[in-house]
């Protein structure tokens, strides 16, 4: 089934760039940001429980995420994930929680008190890496205090992937070659396809199946900022090259009308991993991807903030008039 992000039965997540209707968590407990924010989130997920019920908990979720002043506060981040998991009580809520290193140690103190969690932000994939570990690291914590059912949490991890493409480009395009021209438009789609490897790859063997023995379920790649920017590329790339099993992708509306009349529905994110490792490496080659990876999460994080900085000065003028 394809789902878009306003379709009656698709999971919904709380970017406040993108939604004028975003859910929040202040840095005040008492806040009446936090009242309205557990009560929208309240709604949000009761009226999406059945189709959560429905689809063995794959489909039907609600993220709502903490601050993003907190994201270089692992402590912090801790904090707010337990008002926000225990306050709303849902069992498909997603704690959205970025990927920066405070964070992928928040996420893995959070997934060890069965807290479900939308880690946001990716844009490596050693920064995948070590999510992946937070992940199971916190289901082996909560095993080990004696958690036998493991069903019941949840987590995907939302990599970014129009942006990485954006950000690549322009480093590519002031190269001028013919060979860096040649490459326009592949990391994001390369980087998303080795990402999928390396889930698979993790999520097997022994260590993982100890876990699955339990009722763990695997923390599915998501692909987010899927619609394209550059005007000369298909309008439905970054869903048409970035299908297959146990993935989601958090299709925005234009996209999917695209979709819905000239995709192309086939498993295409493990068809050429060698091809996408290929032109990975050299991308690497001629471009730092690492600092790519670095300054896309110091933008990420400050678009957060900016959009939450907004969205909260809104609630407390509604709250004031109200």
């Amino acid at each position: 089934r394809v789902r878009g992000e306003r379709d009656d039965h698709a999971t919904t997540t709380s970017n406040p760039a993108l939604t004028s209707c975003c859910l929040s968590a202040s840095s005040s407990p008492e806040s009446v940001t936090r009242t309205s924010t557990s009560l929208s989130a309240a709604k949000l997920t009761s009226s999406v429980a059945p189709t959560f019920d429905e689809s063995a908990q794959t489909d039907g979720f609600v993220s709502v995420e903490v601050s993003p002043a907190l994201a270089h506060d692992q402590a912090g981040t801790e904090e707010a994930a337990r008002f926000l998991w225990n306050e709303i009580d849902a069992p498909n809520l997603l704690v959205k929680i970025p990927a920066t290193q405070a964070g992928v140690g928040a996420v893995r103190t959070a997934i060890s008190e069965a807290i479900s969690v939308n880690v946001t932000l990716i844009f490596s994939l050693d920064r995948y890496d070590a999510v992946i570990d937070a992940y199971i690291e916190g289901l082996e914590q909560l095993l080990e205090r004696g958690v036998t059912d493991l069903s019941g949490v949840n987590s995907v991890a939302s990599f970014f992937i129009s942006r990485v493409d954006s950000e690549v480009d322009a480093r590519l395009q002031a190269l001028d070659t013919e060979e860096a021209t040649a490459l326009i438009g592949t990391a994001a789609v390369a980087q998303g396809q080795l990402a999928y490897e390396l889930a698979m790859k993790r999520f097997s063997g022994a260590r993982w199946e100890r876990l699955a023995q339990h009722g763990a379920r695997i923390q599915r790649p998501l692909w987010a900022s899927t619609s394209t920017k550059n005007p000369s590329f298909p309008d439905t790339k970054y869903v048409d090259d970035l299908i297959g099993p146990d993935t989601v992708n958090t299709i925005p509306d234009p996209t999917l009308v695209a979709f819905q009349d000239h995709g192309t529905v086939a498993r295409t994110l493990d068809a050429d991993l060698a091809g996408a490792r290929a032109r990975w490496e050299r991308l690497g080659e001629l471009v730092d991807l690492v600092d790519v990876a670095e300054k896309l999460e110091r933008e990420g994080v400050a678009s957060f903030m900016k959009a939450f900085d907004e969205l909260l000065e809104v609630l407390e003028k509604k709250a004031a008039a109200s």
